[in-house]
């Protein structure tokens, strides 16, 4: 039995391997389409730091295509998950890759008193914080307060010094209570959804957002899930579900709405990207400034439990 266990672990890690070269090779195909379109479109995606190096493998340096592909790391729950609980297998990556590439950390911070601590650690590293509190798990709060707060022209990711990073309209009765809300901020990076509801935001509503209250330029980004389908999407099928079609592998623990795809099938990454209805060309032409790749990491959890 013990070997029984072993050959299957080390069969899973193979795949999840493989998988994660194929993730790297995909999150590369959606930033060639999208820059072929717009060349300072921005790339940024979240978790999955491993996905740097090739082979996954920090000792084996970096995976200079997924490099020049991305525009920075995002990443969750580094220093706080709900309680302090630094990661100690991420940050020495983080701590290397922050030379080449600005990193966003959002932090899960269930006591208040902690969020001070939770900025005072990312900044320190180098890092921009987003910490949310426990009524803002999942992200649809706009917070009371901003850190460096500035009135400067933001036009890259290297000179953002906070962010919001608001993809749940729960919070908001209407599209225009919640741009409203949005307008009167002065974050210097806004991540949002690309829909209030089954609605697309025009062009014309995202440029809007583009310029914080106090008339400095900002930079307005777009949540894709690249990793995993929605059942709430405009692509999504009535007849779908587990293994309908075969490349919605698995439930997303925690998340009713939500599967894991086998992101390396062309039915999914044509949904993603390369053709005019794809979800980037619709990110595209609504005029947001990039892109924020939520679930890269699926290639892992294809292959292992949460």
């Amino acid at each position: 039995m013990v070997v029984a266990f072993v050959f299957s672990s080390c069969l899973k890690e193979k795949h999840s391997d493989e998988a994660g070269q194929k993730m790297q090779n995909f999150v590369c195909k959606i930033s060639t389409y999208a820059r072929s379109i717009d060349p300072d479109f921005i790339i940024i995606p979240q978790n999955g730091i491993e996905l740097a190096y090739n082979n996954l493998d920090p000792a084996e340096g970096l995976n200079e295509s997924y490099m020049n592909a991305i525009d920075g790391f995002g990443v969750e729950e580094l220093f706080y998950n709900g309680t302090y609980k630094p990661d100690g297998e991420r940050l020495p990556m983080l701590q290397e890759l922050k030379n080449s590439k600005k990193i966003f950390v959002s932090e899960f911070i269930s006591d208040d008193t902690n969020i001070e601590d939770a900025i005072f650690l990312n900044t320190d590293e180098g890092f921009v914080c987003f910490p949310r509190s426990e009524i803002n798990y999942d992200y649809l709060l706009i917070p009371d307060s901003i850190q460096s707060e500035n009135s400067e022209d933001i036009t890259s990711v290297n000179s953002v010094q906070n962010y919001l990073y608001l993809i749940s309209t729960d919070n908001f009765e209407s599209k225009a209570e919640m741009l409203n809300a949005i307008a009167e901020t002065n974050y210097d990076l806004i991540i949002m959804d690309l829909y209030f509801n089954e609605f697309q935001l025009s062009k014309l509503e995202v440029e809007r957002l583009k310029t914080k209250a106090n008339g400095g330029k900002r930079l307005v980004i777009a949540y894709m899930n690249v990793g995993s389908a929605e059942n709430f999407r405009y692509y999504w099928k009535d007849n779908w579900g587990l293994h309908h079609p075969l490349w919605l592998k698995r439930r997303y623990s925690g998340y009713k709405d939500e599967f894991w795809v086998k992101f390396w099938i062309s039915e999914w990454q044509e949904i993603i990207y390369g053709n005019p209805n794809s979800y980037t060309s619709r990110i595209l032409d609504s005029g947001f400034d990039g892109a924020y790749l939520d679930n890269v990491e699926a290639y892992y959890f294809l292959y292992y439990r949460d």
